[in-house]
């Protein structure tokens, strides 16, 4: 089968969706598919990209978030997406435009899952955008959107309830998004004396990107609390992010007096970070962002314990009492909940046997077989439907044509 994933982004760029889309790549193409990526960027500038199935069309650089805007494709990008067996989309408004114009007029089924909360990232990044504003934008957008394709795809639960808010009626079929478990569950911890820490050290792990969704303000102030009594714990924010937000973060730590408690480890190659994991007592977010945090079911895979906040994405995975902690959305109540876990050692014990079982779940092997099923689903489907489907393209097209 040839599998065309679109995205607005992709590798070198750093995030779940980037992650999701190669991990699934590589299991697809390990069981004989033909898998390409159409996305943005700079078509010469990436000199250690030797896969031919990695296809961008140029666009317009946002500033320096790795995002690209284009409206079309080249020549070449649109002939070889017209031959594709099914399309994926993962970005709704650019890519999935593009899905929408170039693929039904080629009948061929699109796919599309989404991976973001949009409505809390207008939020963030469009702080003077009412938030009325934004709602009815996503609401007038997301349920023809959603209505034209062939196939939704929510990784939670949660995030289907969010999609339903939001007025999309189409079927949507919850699938998980999936880690190649292997690299997670018997890596070689980084050596403790390396880092400077002592064997009864009980060290804290977050990892993703630096950035302000992530709500990591709120994690810093609850771990200078417990810095406060338990002079053996630590906090490691394994990744990176954009200079000003990281500088900003490092500011916050020195104001609360926490600077030799944290450590921040900056980006590192997504190799090495089973060995980080390992070498850790206890994985830690603060992020109510997220739709299915893959960082959550990795650290799992190495058996740590999670203390969270009660959110879509985080509630779907961690099993509150039994896989770690779920939290109210309040300081004192997270910062509790993560202290009882630094302090009782049998908890975390049992804990971590039952994270690491429970991710098990998870795996790219599962979780990829259960999305190829709907695309052989798609292609066995009468092309009447899909035609069907398209009346939507035209109003969406019509409505919110550049």
């Amino acid at each position: 089968m040839r599998i065309g994933m679109m995205a607005d982004s992709y590798k070198p760029h750093i995030s779940g969706i980037t992650n999701y889309i190669d991990l699934n790549k590589t299991n697809l193409e390990q069981n004989g598919h033909e898998v390409y990526v159409f996305t943005f960027g700079k078509t010469k500038v990436y000199t250690e990209e030797s896969d031919p199935r990695v296809i961008r069309s140029p666009g317009i650089p946002l500033l320096d978030s790795n995002y690209y805007l284009s409206l079309r494709y080249t020549r070449t990008a649109k002939k070889a997406l017209q031959t594709m067996d099914v399309v994926h989309v993962h970005h709704p408004f650019l890519s999935g435009r593009l899905a929408l114009y170039y693929c039904r007029q080629a009948d061929i089924p699109i796919v599309f899952t989404n991976h973001t909360r949009y409505d809390l990232y207008a939020q963030v990044y469009l702080p003077l955008m009412p938030e009325e504003l934004s709602q009815s934008l996503l609401q007038a957008y997301m349920p023809s959107f959603c209505e034209a394709v062939d196939l939704v795809i929510s990784p939670s639960a949660g995030m289907k309830q969010v999609l339903r808010e939001l007025g999309v009626v189409s079927p949507i079929e919850v699938i998980p998004n999936g880690v190649d478990l292997r690299h997670f569950h018997s890596p070689r911890p980084i050596a403790r004396p390396k880092l400077g820490y002592a064997s009864e050290d009980i060290l804290l792990a977050y990892s993703g990107r630096l950035a302000v969704e992530k709500n990591l303000p709120f994690l810093l102030r609850c771990f200078a609390g417990i810095a406060s009594v338990l002079p053996n714990v630590h906090l490691l924010l394994i990744g990176g992010g954009q200079p000003q937000i990281e500088a900003e973060l490092k500011s916050l730590v020195a104001e609360l007096g926490i600077s030799q408690r944290v450590r921040f480890t900056g980006m590192i190659e997504y190799e090495q970070l089973p060995a980080y994991l390992a070498m850790c007592n206890v994985f830690t977010t603060a992020s109510v962002s997220e739709v299915h945090p893959l960082s959550i079911v990795e650290a799992m895979a190495v058996g740590l314990p999670v203390v969270g906040i009660d959110s879509v994405g985080v509630s779907d995975i961690v099993v509150d009492g039994l896989t770690g902690f779920v939290s109210p959305n309040n300081q004192p109540a997270f910062t509790a909940r993560l202290t009882r876990l630094c302090i009782d050692t049998e908890l975390r014990t049992r804990m971590s046997k039952a994270a690491k079982h429970a991710s098990q779940e998870f795996s790219i092997e599962r979780t990829s077989k259960i999305t190829l099923q709907y695309y052989e689903r798609l292609l066995k489907e009468p092309g009447s439907k899909r035609k069907n489907r398209a009346s939507n393209l035209r109003t969406i097209l019509e409505r919110f044509r550049t």
